[in-house]
């Protein structure tokens, strides 16, 4: 008899245990981050690499540099028409205080002059712009041209990562919307994270996804889902693609505590 109500209490117990774990509260979500991309003005070939992916990089820092053979030769050129313009206002300027020249001629001399002049800063950004320095401090996150090839303007020759751009996505059910809000934290684990890995809500999305193609219902509700994006605590320690799961703190809390109410009431009435 003592043996039979002891293996029905050690089952007891297992069951008192099982309905008390509390309810996974988690979402499924993953990390992306807000690239930064760093593109020349104009197109060119690649002719040095100043970093490798992985490399942590300040603000200024160079990056890399393109060929720059046409924009030196323009460069050249509005000199020679910078010093053209200049002679000629030098001229026009002594022929108007020996009286000999018109005002006319002096004031088309002036603004060729600074058109020429306008011209030359113009080019000597173009030439500057061949060499890029880095925008931001942060991480070279991908390169995607390297020495020799050819890039078109405006696409990226290489991202950069800053630490406070890495974000957590996730999605949330139009039944658990309520439980998330801007401003709130969140705990963040996945596979080999640390344990006090955290987020704060800064983003939560007004237009629902997967939205379905009828009117909405009771019965469909359940299929609206909404963007929500938080900004970890320690960026450092998380990877680009890495897949996430996503708790409310207060959740958790709320979710432990009525665990362990459940568990001690079970408990009082088996000793009853």
């Amino acid at each position: 008899m003592n043996v039979a109500r002891s293996i029905a209490a050690a089952a007891l117990c297992l069951i008192v245990a099982a309905c008390a774990e509390p309810k996974n509260a988690g979402y499924q979500g993953w990390v992306e981050a807000d690239l930064i991309f760093v593109s020349p003005d104009e197109a060119g070939r690649v002719t040095r690499l100043s970093v490798r992916e992985g490399d942590i990089v300040k603000v200024g820092a160079p990056l890399y540099a393109l060929d720059d053979d046409l924009q030196r030769a323009d460069l050249n050129q509005q000199y020679a028409a910078r010093a053209n313009a200049q002679q000629t206002f030098d001229r026009a300027q002594w022929l108007s205080k020996t009286g000999s020249g018109t005002q006319a001629n002096y004031d088309a001399a002036v603004s060729a002059l600074r058109i020429a002049e306008a011209r030359v800063n113009s080019e000597q950004t173009r030439l500057a712009r061949r060499t890029a320095n880095a925008p931001v401090a942060g991480t070279i996150h991908q390169i995607y041209f390297r020495e020799g090839e050819m890039v078109q303007q405006q696409r990226p020759v290489l991202s950069i990562l800053p630490p406070g751009n890495m974000k957590v996505r996730f999605f949330v059910s139009e039944t658990e919307l309520a439980k998330v809000a801007v401003g709130q934290d969140v705990r963040v684990t996945c596979d080999g994270c640390a344990d006090d890995l955290t987020a704060k809500i800064y983003y939560l999305s007004t237009t629902a996804e997967y939205t379905p193609p009828v009117i909405y219902s009771l019965e469909e509700r359940h299929k609206l889902v909404y963007l929500v994006q938080a900004r970890p605590n320690k960026p450092d320690l998380l990877r680009v693609g890495q897949p996430v799961s996503i708790t409310p703190i207060g959740a958790a809390i709320a979710a432990s505590e009525t665990g362990k109410d459940e568990t001690e009431k079970r408990k009082r009435e088996s000793d009853k």
